[in-house]
């Protein structure tokens, strides 16, 4: 009875074990993005937002801190009337973006809406006023869009990457084991369904990203798609990446059949082992390191890295669920000691390269504990030390031979690695959506760029403030309301006001004008620098209204 009830025993804990996983990986994809979700940041523009001129421009520059590619559409300038100031195409010129306007538009305020893709392929949005001549009530962009993407698409992203990563760890693993660690007696067939299931998941994720990508750079819905809108990704270094590694999965199949079925020949193996190394740099070229300061470098080591925890996390399933169960003592004794130099060599290059990815992507040590994506990595390279020390104890059993003759400890050990490197893996899925440190830190704060921005929360709504040129004088301050669930949220009434109590300022009242449903606008003249302190109260309902605060450094 006893030997009965410890087998269900053990299954259970390892459903409870797989359910929390489950559900930790699907609390990291679902989590809600950032309130400033884009990679790029609007550096300056001409005219200056909030600026008046004496007479109108003929054409608007908009400069931004990396290359930004087109949107269709989605750049407008709205004139005092309503009417549409914006004349012919923009064009895109590395990180300028110049747009025609009209000559004859009249006098008063015009708005400014762009959303453009920047470099790592996520989208950039936002919007700024300017006047001629004098300033008016600013006209409302009604074909507008939010300044996020639909919260569904966002999500879906982060699932389809999550796919992409687990595919190739279900692919790489068997490939490797079944070529150079697989014993002759053992059937190849359940290994085999391992790599053709994570080649399709693969593939499935692929073609994911490139239907996403239409909806996600465009502001729409998950199957708002057009012929142009995949043009445009088609025509992107994103798209291009994306294209080459389904041809090279085409044609790795011709190669993987007869591989999987009986030990592969030299020729085939240096022939697949090529076509895997190009595919794995299509990850990093269609990401964050294709845009970072040290592109060469960082596409090379994020595809080092990807490749490393492939290797590592493929074999170590493979042991798991096969060699450690249907594997003899003779057979263990010589595959495991090949396995931990393997792993040795797969955990040190995923050393090497998380450390240089975070030299370049973090950039600054106060970014790990001020952005998102500083935090998320705190929390990737805590769960990679227990990894660590667990491998270092699977590694000791080995080495001791104790792992052949009692393979369950080692299983045991295997499994915890699976356990915590599968969280990992979703980690690694929702950094690849969030802004880089680098990025997300110049954004928060960024005074020195002539500009204020920071997000808030209450209990009610998450609140973006942009306020400009964050010095002594006239200032002009952009508020944007958003539920919980990253969508825009209708405010009925606003107000703000800023103090400076350092210098004895009491609360001054800034004059706010709604210019949509969950976006207000108002000037203000700070006549001091130091810490100002900005309070905001929103009422959404007729009873419900919260308040937030800030400080604001004005220099």
């Amino acid at each position: 009875m006893a030997g009965m009830t410890v087998a269900p025993r053990r299954w259970l804990a390892r459903l409870a074990v797989a359910a929390g996983l489950l559900v930790t990986v699907g609390a990291l994809l679902i989590a809600p993005a950032t309130s400033a979700s884009a990679h790029a940041v609007l550096q300056s523009s001409s005219p200056a937002a909030s600026s008046v001129v004496p007479s109108g421009p003929s054409e608007v520059v908009l400069t931004f801190s990396e290359s930004v590619r087109k949107v269709p559409g989605k750049i407008r300038i709205i004139a005092p009337d309503g009417s549409r100031a914006d004349r012919g195409e923009p064009a895109f010129d590395n990180t300028v973006v110049t747009i025609p306007v009209s000559p004859d538009a009249g006098r008063g305020t015009y708005l400014v809406s762009f959303r453009v893709i920047s470099a790592d392929s996520h989208p950039v949005s936002g919007a700024f006023t300017y006047s001629v001549g004098a300033p008016s009530t600013p006209p409302a962009d009604s074909g507008g869009d939010d300044s996020r993407a639909d919260p569904v698409v966002s999500t879906a992203v982060k699932v389809a990457r999550f796919l992409g990563y687990a595919g190739l760890v279900l692919l790489v693993g068997p490939v490797l084991v079944l070529a150079a660690l697989w014993p002759q007696r053992l059937s190849r067939r359940g290994p085999t369904r391992l790599a053709w299931t994570g080649l399709g998941l693969v593939t499935v994720a692929t073609l994911a990203d490139l239907w996403l990508q239409v909806p996600y750079t465009a502001g729409g819905g998950l199957f708002e798609v057009s012929g142009e809108g995949f043009g445009t990704v088609f025509g992107s270094p994103f798209g291009a990446a994306h294209l080459v590694r389904l041809g090279l999965l085409a044609a790795s199949v011709f190669l993987l059949r007869p591989m999987l079925a009986r030990p592969a020949g030299r020729t085939d193996a240096i022939i697949l082992a090529v076509l895997g190394v190009a595919a794995l740099l299509t990850w990093p070229l269609a990401g964050h390191p294709a845009a970072s300061p040290a592109p060469a470098v960082s596409v090379v080591v994020d595809a080092v890295h990807l490749g490393s925890m492939a290797v590592w996390l493929g074999g170590l399933l493979m042991l798991a669920v096969f060699l450690l169960r249907q594997a003899d003592e003779r057979e263990l004794s010589a595959i495991l000691p090949i396995w931990s130099r393997w792993a040795a060599l797969a955990v040190s290059a995923l050393l090497l390269g998380g450390t240089v990815q975070a030299l370049i992507e973090v950039a600054t040590p106060q970014a790990l504990v001020s952005t998102t994506y500083g935090r998320l990595l705190l929390a990737k390279i805590a769960l990679f030390a227990v990894v660590i020390g667990v491998a270092a104890y699977s590694r000791q059993l080995v080495r001791s031979r104790v792992a052949a003759q009692r393979p369950v400890p080692v299983r045991r050990a295997v499994w915890v690695e699976l356990a915590v490197t599968a969280v990992v893996l979703g980690l690694s899925a929702t950094l690849v959506q969030t802004p880089p440190a680098r990025t997300a830190s110049a954004e928060s704060s960024d005074v020195s760029a002539g500009q204020f921005t920071t997000s808030l929360t209450s209990t009610l709504y998450t609140m973006q403030v942009e306020l400009s040129p964050a010095e002594r004088g006239n200032n002009s301050i952009h508020l944007y309301a958003y539920s919980k669930d990253n969508l825009p949220l209708p405010v009925k009434e606003w107000r703000a006001t800023v103090a400076l109590p350092s210098a004895g300022i009491e609360p001054i009242e800034v004059p706010l004008l709604p210019l949509t449903d969950n976006h207000a606008y108002g000037d203000i003249s700070l006549p001091a620098a130091g810490e100002w302190q900005l309070k905001i109260t929103a009422r959404t309902t007729d009873i419900d209204q919260a308040t937030v605060t800030a400080t604001v450094p004005i220099r």
